[in-house]
């Protein structure tokens, strides 16, 4: 079981939501393309608030996937798309259930 997470809330900007939602939908190509990323999940918590929550094995998969393509993009499109910087939590995994 991957024990490493990142969680990422981020809450577009007024009239940026779907340019957000976009953004996130075409990134998975690039969370496919690295190897240590073991899960990758795009999210919509609302018509504004969106997130994502990855997994890996160790902490440097973690890293790997923080200095990564992914999120240089978002990033570097924060202050278009985002009402506020988004807030990175790296998190713990202490149980789950994967098929």
């Amino acid at each position: 079981m991957s024990k490493k997470a990142i969680f990422v809330r981020l809450e577009a900007k007024p009239g940026m939501e779907a340019e957000l939602k976009s953004f996130l939908e075409g990134a998975l190509p690039l969370a496919e393309g690295e190897a240590a990323t073991k899960t990758w999940f795009a999210l919509q918590f609302d018509p504004s608030t969106f997130g994502i929550y990855d997994t890996f094995d160790d902490e440097q998969g973690r890293l790997a996937h923080l200095n990564g393509p992914i999120a240089a993009a978002l990033l570097g499109n924060a202050e278009r798309l985002l009402a506020v910087m988004p807030k990175i939590e790296l998190v713990d995994v202490l149980a789950a259930k994967v098929t």
